[in-house]
């Protein structure tokens, strides 16, 4: 009987990748689902607010190390279980190690912005870069469905409609380049409440309907003006200020306005970049976090997101230790 060879594999490479936010340009609960989570139709839209993930190759145990203290640093981080599926796929036994991921955590968390996400996306991207995981496009897409419902958007980004769990992605005609100002109160929504707090006010039936890629909002701009979230209502009149904050994006002169995803993030839409800063000055004084960014389309987001050697491994272990 032939012995099987053991697969060759080459030297772990330090990387760095961007892990970009997104909006939700309309957000539909279709029903519930046998599985027990929500039917959805979603319109994803990538912005250039990104975190920072550097994978870095180290000896001993896998570590995520950030400096934001309400990010997990052990196994309940989606970086952890996107490490340790690609680990397995390099036929590898027990638990991920001999890496460390440093994040730099710039999007905030449970503001609907799709923080953890996009993480977990990039921690795969860069991960298979740096353990040099030969694995094809669908086979990521399929490992990113696992992990979480809009990961696999964000091995994508630009303008894609979502179905099923949000985890059925169908690129559409990207949005023409918009400048987005973001307003954060000062607390967080949880999934969990959200979809709650949807649940106490709706009687939701099974089954579902309109989940065909070609029932999507009308063409720009006046896809703009067609902008629903069904879990923004529920939601504010829990937290009024998601109200006062669209409220006050309409005043500075956005095209329109809305939650993004489960909260508490309100974005304003704005088409020139003069008209974006004039309404972060206004808004300074709010009381609210405020931040500019814009939308990415799919080419941009490709090359931004693209998982990047650092310097050198060896340079970059050193700084590990330091």
């Amino acid at each position: 009987m032939a012995k099987m060879r053991k697969t060759q594999v080459s030297a772990p490479v330090a990387v760095t990748v961007r892990a970009h936010a997104k909006i939700n340009l309309d957000l539909r609960v279709l029903g519930k689902r046998p599985d027990g989570f929500h039917e959805l139709r979603t319109v994803f839209q990538a912005i250039s607010l990104h975190d920072t993930l550097e994978c870095i190759p180290r000896e001993g145990p896998f570590a995520i190390e950030c400096s934001a203290p309400a990010v997990p640093l052990d196994s309940t981080n989606l970086i952890w279980r996107a490490a340790d599926v690609l680990w397995r796929a390099l036929r590898r036994t027990g638990p991920a190690r001999d890496m460390v991921v440093r994040l730099e955590k710039r999007i905030p968390l449970q503001a609907g912005l799709g923080g953890g996400s996009a993480d977990a996306a990039a921690a795969l991207l860069g991960l298979a870069h740096s353990w040099r995981v030969p694995m094809r496009p669908a086979q990521l897409t399929d490992i990113a469905a696992g992990l979480g419902a809009d990961v696999p958007f964000f091995l994508t980004g630009g303008t894609a409609l979502g179905l099923g769990r949000g985890d059925e992605i169908y690129p559409l005609a990207d949005l023409p380049r918009h400048w987005i100002v973001l307003l954060l109160p000062g607390f967080g929504v949880s999934t969990g409440e959200a979809f709650g707090w949807y649940h106490a006010e709706r009687d939701l039936a099974r089954g579902t309907s309109a989940r065909e890629p070609q029932h999507v909002p009308g063409p720009w701009p006046s896809r703009a003006a067609q902008m629903i979230n069904d879990l923004e209502a529920p939601i504010a009149r829990h937290h009024p200020e998601i109200d006062q904050m669209k409220a006050a994006l309409r005043r500075a002169g956005a095209l329109a306005a809305a939650m993004s995803g489960s909260g508490s993030a309100v974005f304003g839409l704005f088409q020139k970049p003069r008209e974006a800063h004039a309404a972060v000055d206004r808004l300074s004084g709010s009381g609210w976090r405020v931040l500019l960014t814009e939308s990415l389309d799919r080419k941009a987001y490709a090359r931004l997101s693209r998982a990047t050697p650092m310097r050198s491994s060896i340079q970059a272990q050193r700084d590990s230790r330091a």
